[in-house]
């Protein structure tokens, strides 16, 4: 290969890597299996015989959904034996969500927890189709099946997440209001306040791996998901005592989020699902610290699907 087809080659995927990396990322959930899956694209880009390729997006894609589709199959068996409920790894997705993310709902945690529920395929062809916009045709040479095969996983895939999905949604700037007044509630230890942000079946999800203690089934309620998070300020959280927790408010998967630090680390991230009204009806607690390498990292992701 000519050092410039390797330069040139280098450039298109270059192009096109922040796009293989939403792909991946709403493929698996996991910003580092997204970061793997993505430098072995690379490699076989690379080394491959480009000469061939008319459509490198749709060729890079390809690779990018059979390499994600093959670790999603071997990751299964690992995330159903997983202590307590499993949660996406959360990524940074800057200041204002809005404009950072343009789908913003389809990297959302109620999102990515939906569609964990999908089998690989239905996954694949779900994330490529409604949130990509390639066609069928398209995806069935990305994930080498029928046509046909693939439209009816589309269809069982739309089914199930609409059955699942969160109905409603407030707007961005109600979203944003009712995380600063529950950050400034939590961080006050105000449960009068807290309870007054919290839909009354109000859901708590916290992924602690079986790494640090968390609660492992869901915690339900307003009055108990109230008094856990006001118990925040005032008892030591993983070792680290009040006094030296910070919190800040931050854009998460493409909404308002807080992240939790102590010395020299993330403890944790809370993102919520919102109703109507702007009231929070589930609030997702990541504190795995094998989750939480990509906030540390402080880089944001731009998860756009263009």
């Amino acid at each position: 290969m000519t050092d410039l087809s390797a330069h040139l080659g280098q450039q298109v995927f270059h192009e096109h890597r922040r796009l293989l990396f939403s792909v991946a990322y709403r493929l698996l959930g996991s910003a580092a299996d997204a970061e793997d899956v993505v430098q072995d694209a690379w490699i076989k880009w690379s080394a491959g015989d480009r000469s061939q390729v008319a459509d490198p997006k749709a060729y890079l894609t390809r690779i990018v959904s059979n390499l994600a589709l093959e670790r999603l199959r071997s990751t299964r068996h690992k995330r159903e034996t997983y202590v307590g409920p499993w949660l996406p790894e959360p990524v940074l997705t800057g200041g204002d969500a809005s404009e950072i993310v343009t789908d913003a709902e389809s990297v959302s945690m109620a999102m990515l927890v939906v569609l964990e529920t999908l089998s690989p395929l239905e996954r694949a062809v779900f994330v490529l189709k409604e949130v990509f916009g390639f066609s069928h045709a398209e995806i069935a040479e990305a994930v080498e099946r029928s046509e046909a095969a693939v439209r009816q996983a589309a269809h069982r895939a739309r089914e199930h997440v609409r059955a699942r999905r969160p109905r409603f949604t407030a707007d961005r700037s109600r979203q944003r209001q009712a995380t600063e007044r529950f950050f400034a509630a939590a961080t006050g230890g105000d449960v009068n306040a807290l309870m007054e942000l919290l839909s009354p079946d109000v859901t708590l999800w916290t992924d602690g791996g079986g790494k640090v203690r968390q609660a492992l089934r869901p915690v339900v309620g307003a009055a108990t998901v109230a008094a856990w998070f006001a118990a925040i300020g005032t008892v030591t959280y993983q070792g680290v005592e009040p006094a030296d927790m910070k919190a800040e408010l931050v854009g998460i998967n493409g909404g308002p989020g807080i992240v939790f630090r102590g010395p020299g680390r993330v403890i944790a991230t809370v993102t919520f699902d919102f109703d109507a009204d702007g009231r929070i009806t589930a609030i997702h607690n990541v504190a795995n610290p094998d989750k939480l390498q990509a906030v540390a990292d402080g880089a944001a992701h731009d998860l756009g699907t263009r």
